[in-house]
């Protein structure tokens, strides 16, 4: 039993020296718990509300205050015109807009029910339903706050409608996020064995060698990949528009064109962990696996960012699906033009630029 015992002290010993174990034992159920328990939540709050009143009666005040008092909107009033509401919505600056009918608190006390529109951002089908949901039972319980006990006499109709997605389709939210998250872990992932590979093969004499330099090298590596993804996005894309029903309002050429920014961005991405490791194996984990949960999270598909505290909010900053996430909805969804994307492209480009400039300088031109 002494043997014994001196061999799980041993084993002991040989866990706590190796740091990747612990951090993989310990580290990540911490960083899961911690991202779950934050992140994955149904609920959305600080939502940017749009207030057109072309009524200014007692009624709408009173309904627009008890919407500000409630821990869900950030109401911001605007003049009555309908150009204001495009382009807020165009800018990203309201995800909601509420309209107050002229005569709006005149029909509520004569006729007995009033109108009030509802306009939200469509692109994200889940978040627009939930922001109605909201909204009607705010306006429900403001109409029985008014008369309590009773009956309701006065009626207010809720009428909603899904800007940029008037047929309410789901797909709508989740074909730019597949998109985002299919073309980061495929292309990271390609890219990510290709230089180990030479390494642990033993042809890396050959490369260093050879009359080419090292970014010529890496960009020789990246090309056969790059061409293949824009394949493989030109049959996703075709999948989403034949099968989906998803249509592409924006500009072809330009959603091609941010499409192979973000490749070569991803692409750039796998070269780095390719010239910073030594096993194929630990390139795999670190893109596939490294790189699966944080675009999940962070890119803004599946969970709103607004819900996340700020330090979650800066990662997802950190990561490039979270850009072309939003140029992809921006383009395919709503139709707009470059004017309208051109920081989420700069981004991307600056990420790029660092990534290959990473990976460059630890493309060793010597064997150890």
């Amino acid at each position: 039993m002494k043997q014994f015992f001196a061999f799980i002290r041993k084993e002991f010993f040989h866990v706590f020296r190796d740091r990747r174990t612990l951090l993989i034992m310990f580290g990540l159920p911490v960083a899961q718990i911690v991202l779950f328990g934050f992140a994955l939540t149904s609920e959305v709050k600080d939502i940017t509300l749009t207030v057109i009143d072309q009524s200014h009666d007692v009624n709408s005040q009173q309904l627009v205050s008890k919407i500000k008092s409630s821990s869900y909107f950030v109401v911001s009033e605007a003049a009555p015109g309908f150009n204001d509401i495009a382009g807020a919505f165009k800018n990203g600056t309201a995800k909601c807009a509420l309209i107050f009918p002229a005569n709006f608190g005149s029909d509520l006390q004569h006729r007995g029910r009033a109108p009030l529109q509802i306009i939200t951002d469509g692109s994200d089908p889940n978040t627009a339903k939930t922001v109605v949901n909201y909204l009607t039972a705010i306006t429900t319980a403001y109409q029985q706050e008014i008369n309590p006990g009773k009956p309701l006499p006065y009626l207010i109709i809720p009428e909603p409608r899904m800007l940029y997605n008037e047929e309410g389709n789901g797909s709508l939210n989740f074909i730019p996020g597949v998109m985002a998250l299919v073309l980061m872990i495929v292309c990271t992932a390609l890219t990510s064995v290709s230089v180990v590979r030479e390494k642990e093969l033993g042809t890396m004499e050959i490369l260093l060698v050879s009359p080419f330099r090292p970014l010529m090298v890496l960009i020789a590596k990246a090309i056969p990949y790059l061409i293949l993804s824009l394949l493989n996005f030109i049959l996703i894309l075709v999948l989403a528009v034949f099968v989906l029903n998803v249509g592409i309002k924006g500009s072809i050429v330009l959603l091609f064109l941010e499409s192979m920014l973000f490749i070569i961005t991803c692409l750039s991405f796998g070269l780095m962990i390719s010239n910073t490791t030594n096993s194929q194996q630990t390139a795999l984990l670190l893109s596939m696996m490294g790189m699966m949960i944080p675009t999940m999270i962070f890119t803004g598909f599946m969970f709103p960012l607004e819900n996340m505290p700020g330090v979650f909010q800066v990662i997802a900053n950190l990561v490039p699906s979270h850009w072309y996430f939003l140029i992809i909805k921006a383009v395919m969804l709503k139709g707009l033009g470059f004017k309208y994307i051109w920081k989420e492209t700069l981004v991307l480009l600056g990420m790029t630029l660092l990534l290959l400039t990473i990976a460059l300088k630890n493309f060793k031109t010597r064997l150890s």
